[in-house]
């Protein structure tokens, strides 16, 4: 636990910073009214002097430079900068903007699959894969998750890993793999402990304090965690399966037999108390036992009559 929170410190001096902006709508009259004027300079330059080339060609690439730092933003959409290799700054308001036109947006995640630069910062889900754990009793158990996260600093999030939506997905598999460890699949006879079928939302905040703590270094923030998928592995599934079923029977046996019980001595004491008949040691016996057998049994009883007398 010291070890990671050492790094998590270190990995903390890269901090989220705002990038040096300006309007895009006035730089864009700026650039306009300088691309114009380079033109403009040209066509004069072939009527009173050849020197104003120059200038015109300079106005020219001065407005081309002036319209690449343009960007566009919606709403949670943020880009991060680089400037000749040191951080720039991160643009997170929505509008349009310039920047420092020699300015790189930096994603990792986003160039490796070839598509924009820009980070998102809205919430996103995670499914992850199901795997073959060991619960805390050592029965392998299928499991997957589903985590709700969001980006909270660019900066860690693009500079402190290589890839962060992989990095996460890593950590919710050895998050995973530590929770599933520490509980069992279902709780026990008595019933007092947690269970991961059981135990939903204390795993739930259980596995989203694991996954948190693993990733507060890629500036990421974990908003839900919860179990999507629990089952015991095929291997073990039917044997489970009958283990469960005798619990149930054994459960619901033990009920019949406590009613039962409790029924029988109601009829004995009743007939006692008001006097209906005198049975003796070996007659209570005899009704005792054919009443447990009436009570307890999986079929209906088939009574005989006795049309004498019971002696």
């Amino acid at each position: 636990m010291e070890n990671r929170e050492l790094n998590v410190k270190e990995f903390d001096r890269i901090d989220e910073r705002p990038a040096r902006e300006k309007s895009g709508w006035l730089m864009l009259a700026i650039a306009l009214a300088l691309l114009v004027a380079g033109i403009a300079f040209c066509i004069l330059a072939a009527l009173i002097h050849p020197v104003l080339i120059a200038a015109g060609a300079v106005a020219i690439i001065a407005a081309v430079l002036l319209l690449s730092g343009f960007k566009l933003l919606q709403p949670n959409e943020a880009y991060v900068f680089t400037l000749f290799g040191k951080y720039y700054g991160t643009l997170k308001r929505e509008g349009f903007f310039w920047v420092n036109p020699f300015c790189s947006a930096v994603n990792p995640a986003r160039i490796a699959m070839g598509t924009s630069r820009k980070l998102s910062l809205k919430a996103m889900t995670l499914n992850n894969d199901k795997q073959k754990v060991n619960d805390e009793e050592g029965n392998p158990i299928e499991i997957s998750v589903v985590v709700i996260w969001r980006i909270t600093n660019t900066a860690r999030a693009v500079f402190n890993v290589e890839n962060y939506m992989a990095y996460i997905s890593t950590q919710c598999d050895a998050a995973i793999r530590q929770v599933a460890r520490q509980y069992p699949y279902d709780v026990s006879s008595n019933g007092d402990e947690k269970s991961l079928r059981g135990s939903a939302q204390e795993i739930a905040d259980v596995l989203r304090g694991e996954i948190q703590q693993r990733t507060l270094m890629a500036g990421i923030e974990i908003l839900e965690a919860r179990i999507s998928h629990l089952a015991y592995a095929p291997e073990i599934a039917a044997a489970m399966l009958q283990r469960q079923q005798a619990s149930a029977i054994i459960a619901a046996r033990q009920k019949i037999v406590e009613g039962a019980v409790s029924m029988v001595q109601m009829a004995l004491n009743k007939l006692s108390d008001e006097n209906i008949v005198e049975l003796d040691d070996e007659r209570k016996a005899q009704m005792v036992s054919n009443l447990l057998v009436v009570l307890c049994g999986n079929k209906d009883a088939q009574p005989i009559v006795n049309s004498g007398t019971i002696y």
